[in-house]
């Protein structure tokens, strides 16, 4: 591994790991922060709930300011932002303090997520990212699996307030390392690149002594009107798919990202209060009011001259269902998981530890499978391997679905295994696709819209599990008598389609692509 690659992959990983860990840890501290600051449990909630609606609400816009003005600036600020946010909260006076700072918190979380997936799209060439997004996917398992273990012990002996102090340290040294690590453009020459030559922009007169046009040439001039009626279209949505092609705030869309950011934050919170007891009705109104803003976003992203989402990112088939499978496979984990603890604490009586240590497989087939996932894709490609751990992820789900109160260690075990298999193949393969297929000048947009998806889907599992188990008050706990893990089997099996849509073979590049629009008048092209 080369000297500059070496830090970039240890900021992404420790940023990614560090965000999970801060998750799971909060939920072990939740009930000792409510007893120490007074609290009722509806503003306990809000401390997840406030740090979610802002993470999921920013994510493309903060991918989008890394695209622009780069991964390593981005991250550093959110990094340094989420320690000194971590700090705060452990020093906070009131609950009202500790809800306003994990807001500030999830902001900076947005800011440093995109940027690890948008650092390592720039540091490796394409053809050698599976594995550093695999490391990257071990570390996210790891931590989580150990958080709530870490959370515990730091809770009972030192209080709540010291889980907030373990982010400090690590997101401190990373936010440091990253300013202090030289990144590459990421265009060769991004000057050169927004300002082709005539020559470079249509090679065919190089060749071509007597000017004669192309067939490209032929069938799209220059002043021919596009589908649109505006003459020079093409060339402005060339540049368009470019930020650093235009100067000014116009370039980052500050019109979608606000619409983005308001669509996503009511989706966040509409789920979330789906899931709470007496919730639904305002969980819905949330999420009608997401699909209204959601209309208005997608007809301003038409119109608007340097959209938010580039439009080739998201003609991208392999970016779109990579997109897809992740949601499909995070709504089902999640959800499982959901009525899987509740089944195992109160059905069957286990305290804490105990259903951590039955669902403990899960977390170590993630670690360990992380890093056997970029061979199997160099070996089958990139569909065969997803469609295999839709396959395993569905499986687990359905077993999970077949327990019943007598279920013994054993089956609990061996469906939290085929969970953890699944789910690890199809999030390193479909995230290392996302970030492969996007164009590197929009790479932070790319892995924005990962950690949206991987927000969202999780609010989607568990939204769907606790409106299902309402409706079977009496036996919904067990799984073989309820309706919600039949429903999640099926959004499990949603991934298996998404998955095929992805590319057969996995691209063995040795260099990185060149930059968008190599003919005159062409728009950026994405291969599918």
């Amino acid at each position: 591994m080369s000297a500059r690659r070496a830090p970039v992959l240890a900021c992404s990983v420790v940023g990614a790991a560090v965000v999970a860990l801060d998750g799971t840890v909060l939920t072990v501290a939740q009930p000792a922060l409510q007893r120490d600051l007074h609290a009722d449990i509806g503003q306990v909630q809000w401390t997840s709930t406030g740090y979610l609606v802002a993470v999921a609400s920013l994510l493309v816009f903060a991918g989008r300011l890394g695209d622009r003005y780069g991964h390593r600036r981005v991250f550093a600020l959110g990094a340094l932002g989420f320690a000194a946010a971590s700090t705060g909260i452990a020093l906070a006076p009131g609950i009202g303090t500790v809800i306003a700072l994990r807001v500030l918190q999830g902001v900076c979380g947005a800011l440093l997520q995109p940027a690890t997936l948008g650092m390592l799209r720039t540091a490796y060439p394409p053809d050698r990212l599976g594995t550093p997004i695999a490391v990257r996917t071990a570390a996210i398992g790891l931590a989580a699996a150990a958080g709530p273990l870490i959370g515990g012990a730091l809770v009972s002996a030192y209080g709540w307030r010291s889980v907030f102090l373990l982010g400090v340290p690590p997101t401190l040294a990373i936010g440091l390392l990253a300013l202090a690590t030289r990144e590459r453009p990421t265009e060769p020459n991004r000057s050169h690149a927004a300002n082709p030559s005539h020559d470079e922009q249509n090679p065919s007169h190089q060749r071509n002594p007597s000017h004669e046009p192309s067939r490209s040439y032929a069938a799209n001039p220059p002043h021919e009107p596009s589908r649109s009626g505006a003459p020079g279209a093409r060339y402005r949505t060339a540049s368009a798919a470019r930020p650093g092609a235009a100067g000014g705030l116009s370039a980052l869309d500050p019109v979608g990202a606000l619409l983005l950011a308001v669509t996503l934050g009511l989706l966040v919170h509409g789920l979330v209060e789906a899931a709470r007891p007496g919730g639904a009705s305002t969980g819905l109104l949330a999420v009608a009011g997401a699909v209204a803003t959601g209309v208005f976003l997608a007809r301003h992203q038409r119109r608007a001259a340097h959209p938010l989402l580039p439009p080739e990112l998201l003609r991208s088939v392999p970016v779109v269902a990579g997109l897809a499978v992740l949601l499909a496979a995070s709504a089902a984990l999640f959800g499982s998981l959901f009525v899987a603890t509740y089944f195992l604490q109160d059905v069957q009586g286990l305290d804490p530890l105990g259903c951590a240590l039955r669902v403990l497989p899960l977390a170590a087939l993630m670690v360990l499978g992380a890093p056997l996932c970029p061979p199997l894709q160099r070996r089958f490609g990139p569909r065969r391997t997803a469609t295999a751990g839709a396959a395993l992820l569905t499986l687990g789900v359905l077993l999970l679905a077949r327990l019943d109160t007598t279920a013994g260690a054993a089956a609990v075990g061996v469906s939290a295994a085929l969970l953890g298999a699944g789910f690890v193949t199809l999030m390193v393969t479909a995230t290392s696709v996302v970030v492969h297929r996007a164009p590197e000048a929009h790479a932070g947009v790319a892995g924005g819209l990962q950690q949206t998806v991987m927000n969202i889907g999780p609010a989607l599992g568990v939204a769907t599990a606790t409106l299902l188990l309402a409706l079977v008050p009496d036996g919904g706990f067990v799984p073989s008598r309820g309706a919600a893990l039949p429903a999640l089997v099926l959004i499990a099996a949603l991934a298996v389609p998404a998955a095929l849509a992805l590319p057969r073979a996995a691209d063995r590049r040795r260099t990185r692509p060149e930059p968008p629009s190599p003919r005159a008048g062409g728009p950026a092209c994405v291969r599918s």
